[in-house]
């Protein structure tokens, strides 16, 4: 029943004069045969009622007896109280304050000990009798009294408890650090007035270590390992244990380890070099620096007689404790300098290593007021220490088919561009972390043109590389055969088609078997006579040229399909007027938003590019591009074009009879006077001419013209209106005809047939015969 009921009032005479209805539940008398009578007969009256009702009685008429004043007269109150203790209830409490090994403390409303359990220490273990009445924050020894305090005056103030909040003791010497967990409840009386608090406190430093630990490998499982360079995975390894495994964590790699060599079997010997390749520490919350002795990225040998070189003879890590005189000190004393510095106390060396190969080595350190390792921290460190060597073996991996794709990269880009004396060319690369496929050429065309190219692989590593590799071996092939851009593009594309088709006849296992071949190329044919420029693109931004007004213009080439793209779908070309000084600029996708479309930030570069040397505009771009968020390989082909001099061209109409033969050879010779060419290459030019001209008047269609250039090579072309392919034929000893391109193909260094939307153009290129100084313009005529 609820304490504090009034059961019965009883005179001074012994006798009831109220009788509470509690009374009549637990007595079962009514009001009306109770009062008046005598409280002596009524408990003998239970006494011999049966055993019913005197267990009931028993168990439940726990009562508190008080005397009252009514007028004059004093009276005594009969009140249930419920929360009076039983025997069983006092046994229960006096062993949760003799036995339990949680801390009971019962604190007064000023925080002071009142009661508290014998079973827990405190003050170095004085006994209980003398820490009643003190603080609580100074009986139980916290670390930081004010906080508590305020806490348990809340929960005083509040009534809301505060339940398992963690608490450190001060560190006693020569002991480890402590760590409780505290709960605090308010006590209230009868009445509902506040009376103090309860505090419990239970030692948690095993449960909160094994936690700790569990929760480090988990952080290092989950920080360690997002990057592909040894030196950034133990720089991540580091930053994930200190402070808090560790004050100070040092990782030192075997220096063919970081250049993506397979690393040596254990025992290591002691000329095997080491590098630093990561180093972290704390003292007191605050940043410790690196030390002058160890600098990152330096080469550090591998002392014998040290923690450090006993590792890596057995790969099994070492728990060390730090001492003045420890003899392996004397060794090393560059880390002896470190470690006095540091204070350090504790030390755990563990090996870096994977499939009874070393990695390298990695060394904690705790200093100052920090614990002494434990051995349960050698197992922590050897587990930490097997996933970032995992993560550093891959990164290995990585870096070493970097540098085979780079290696490949650089080898099979032009080195450096071959200069062109209509072209001066200039490119921007700024290749992609993991490396890339993309590539430019500047080739040159018959006929003093130039094709300007620029392509990109997706994908990564040796497979991207590689296929950039056969994609650019294509494109000379192809450029040989004097295609216009769009036919170079289709014929690539192809190519590209055919590549991915035998990818995918590789077996299962192998990883390319599964990788799409997703490639990308912009051509551009620049014509130094015409000045005109035809531009085809498959899958790459629009290009953008550059005017020599400082102003710069989108060239409108319509988009075609990715290189290997499935369907029929064309690559149509675009032929623009490009005055000298333009410059023409195409790259990759990650330059689109930036440079090449008109709304992007770093367009006004090329609006004043004007007459500026190539070079320095790639800098300007390369400095404001920054690669915060650049993903990809960035490549951008600068070409700023140059007319060849009119002197340097002749071109001739010719009639579609046969004196179109004379006519052609006698204006060849004339020409070729004029540039100084010796008479032996002036007789097999003519000859080339005549040939060529014979063969347009037999077999082509009007309009036909010769047009002789002399640039790199002296270049014969002659052009008419049919569409006809001309083919060498072996004619014999009877036949009269029909060895004009046989006798061409003997004389000329190359010749071919270049298709227009109108006609076609049989040319032949053979050396100019004159010197290069007379080439450039030395003694040439007026």
């Amino acid at each position: 029943m609820p304490s504090g009921d009034v059961l019965v009032l009883i005179d001074e005479s012994g006798r009831v004069v109220e009788w509470g209805r509690p009374a009549e539940e637990l007595f079962g008398w009514s009001a009306e045969e109770a009062v008046g009578q005598s409280v002596t007969a009524l408990i003998r009256e239970v006494a011999a009622d049966g055993q019913v009702r005197r267990e009931r009685f028993s168990q439940e008429a726990a009562v508190l007896i008080k005397p009252v004043l009514r007028g004059t007269s004093v009276m005594w109150q009969v009140l249930a109280a419920g929360d009076a203790m039983s025997g069983q209830d006092m046994a229960i409490l006096k062993a949760v304050f003799t036995h339990s090994p949680v801390g009971l403390h019962v604190l007064d409303d000023q925080l002071c000990v009142v009661r508290m359990s014998t079973a827990v220490g405190g003050l170095e273990d004085a006994p209980v009798g003398h820490l009643l009445g003190k603080h609580f924050t100074e009986v139980c020894e916290l670390e930081d009294p004010e906080e508590e305090a305020a806490v348990a005056q809340r929960v005083l103030e509040s009534g809301v408890p505060v339940v398992n909040r963690l608490a450190r003791r001060v560190k006693a010497p020569g002991a480890t650090r402590r760590i409780h967990s505290v709960s605090y409840f308010r006590l209230e009386d009868s009445h509902g007035d506040v009376v103090g608090l309860v505090a419990s406190t239970v030692d948690a430093t095993d449960r909160e270590n094994a936690q700790n630990r569990l929760a480090l490998l988990d952080t290092v499982r989950t920080r360690v390992g997002h990057r592909l360079s040894v030196m950034d995975v133990c720089r991540e390894l580091v930053e994930a244990v200190v402070p808090v495994f560790a004050g100070i964590a040092d990782v030192e790699v075997i220096e063919d380890v970081v250049g993506g060599e397979d690393p040596p079997l254990v025992p290591v010997h002691q000329d095997v070099p080491l590098r630093r390749a990561a180093f972290e520490g704390r003292i007191g919350g605050h940043p410790v620096g690196v030390f002058r002795p160890l600098p990152v990225g330096v080469f550090t040998p591998l002392p014998v007689g040290t923690p450090f070189s006993d590792v890596l003879s057995d790969l099994r890590p070492r728990l060390v404790s730090i001492e003045e005189d420890s003899s392996w000190l004397a060794a090393d004393p560059a880390r002896a300098e470190v470690i006095r510095q540091s204070g350090a106390h504790s030390l755990i060396v563990a090996p870096l290593a994977l499939r009874g190969h070393a990695l390298g080595v990695v060394s904690f350190y705790r200093h100052q007021q920090q614990d002494p390792f434990e051995e349960e921290d050698v197992a922590v460190a050897s587990a930490v220490c097997a996933h970032a060597a995992l993560c550093i073996d891959n990164a290995r991996q990585f870096m070493r088919e970097w540098i085979i794709a780079r290696t490949v990269q650089r080898r099979l880009l032009p080195q450096p561009p071959a200069a062109h004396a209509t072209v001066e060319v200039s490119q921007l690369h700024l290749p992609a972390p993991e490396g890339g496929g993309a590539w430019y050429d500047a080739i040159a065309l018959p006929g003093a043109r130039t094709a300007l190219i620029v392509g990109d692989v997706a994908g990564q590593g040796i497979a991207a590389a590689i296929t950039m590799g056969l994609l650019r071996t294509a494109v000379h092939t192809l450029a040989a055969l004097d295609l216009q851009p769009d036919e170079l593009l289709a014929r690539l594309s192809d190519t590209a088609a055919s590549l991915m088709t035998a990818r995918a006849t590789l077996p299962l296992m192998d990883p390319l078997s599964r990788e799409p071949l997703t490639a990308g190329c912009v051509i551009a044919i620049y014509d130094p006579v015409e000045l005109t420029c035809t531009i085809a693109r498959a899958g790459l931004p629009e290009p953008v040229v550059a005017l020599p007004d400082d102003t710069s213009a989108d060239l409108p080439v319509p988009p075609g399909p990715p290189l290997a793209e499935t369907g029929n779908a064309p690559f149509p070309a675009t032929t623009v007027d490009l005055c000298e000084g333009s410059t023409l600029v195409m790259g990759t996708a990650p330059l689109a938003d930036e440079v090449l479309v008109p709304s992007g930030p770093l367009r006004p570069l090329l609006d004043g590019a004007g007459t500026r040397p190539l070079p320095d505009l790639c800098d300007d771009i390369v400095h404001a591009l920054g690669d915060d968020h650049r993903t990809g390989e960035t490549l951008m082909l600068l070409a700023r074009t140059k007319a060849l001099p009119k002197d340097r061209v002749l071109t001739l109409s010719l009639p579609a009879g046969p004196e179109a033969a004379p006519i052609a050879r006698a204006a060849a010779r004339r020409q070729l006077e004029a540039w100084g060419v010796d008479e032996e290459t002036a007789y097999t030019t003519e000859l080339i001419v005549s040939e060529l001209v014979g063969n347009a008047v037999r077999y082509g269609a009007p309009p036909l013209q010769l047009r002789l250039i002399f640039e790199r090579m002296l270049t014969c072309e002659v052009s008419d209106n049919a569409t006809s392919a001309p083919q060498v034929k072996h004619a014999r000893t009877i036949d009269e005809t029909g060895r004009g391109l046989f006798i061409i193909a003997s004389l000329a260094d190359q010749w071919g047939t270049r298709y227009q939307a109108q006609g076609k153009t049989v040319w032949a290129e053979q050396p100019t015969g004159v010197s290069t100084e007379r080439q450039n313009g030395a003694g040439r005529p007026a």
